[in-house]
């Protein structure tokens, strides 16, 4: 079977009620994209209306933190995925709803945030955690279909970090 073309778009909507409001829908309908991958959601499915959850021609996916108004992703498809999974099946990074995994026929998609790790040592140590389950997940994956990730990472440059990596590499 011939591939097709898929049009994919990703975007940190930073609020999808906010993004909503500013005309979100008449832009996705305008767009006319295949996939469209959104992070930082920031609401549970049961504060959106069907509005927001419903458009006609696509299907919804939301994976939500358990704290209200934090992270979240959001995938709309007219494409019918094989397999949808949320998280990456640890309960100590799905509490933040951070990946929706989307299994297709030629390939897996991944739409993840990414843990911001500039809150203090602990949550570097669970961003780069977070990486590592990632990876692994994806790793697993690759063996039988190609990968697609749509992600938001956010990497802060801090002078202490490029002071130390300096340091152990001349070591």
């Amino acid at each position: 079977m011939p591939s097709k073309k898929l049009k994919i778009i990703s975007w940190n909507v930073n609020g999808i009620r906010a993004a909503w409001k500013k005309g979100l829908k008449d832009w996705i309908l305008k767009e006319n994209m295949d996939i469209l991958c959104l992070q930082e959601t920031k609401a549970q499915v049961d504060q959106l209306t069907d509005d927001i959850t419903k458009i006609d021609g696509y299907t919804s996916y939301f994976f939500s933190a358990e704290k209200k108004g934090y992270s979240g992703v959001a995938i709309y498809t007219k494409e019918k995925p094989i397999n949808v999974v949320n998280g990456l099946g640890l309960p100590e990074f799905d509490i933040e709803g951070r990946v929706i995994e989307m299994e297709f026929e030629n390939f897996v998609l991944y739409n993840g945030y990414f843990p911001n790790g500039g809150r203090g040592p602990e949550r570097v140590q669970y961003k780069l955690d977070f990486y590592d389950a990632l990876f692994k997940r994806t790793q697993e994956l690759r063996k039988r279909r190609k990968i697609l990730s749509l992600s938001v990472i956010t990497i802060r440059r801090i002078r202490k970090s490029i002071w130390l990596a300096r340091v152990r590499i001349q070591k």
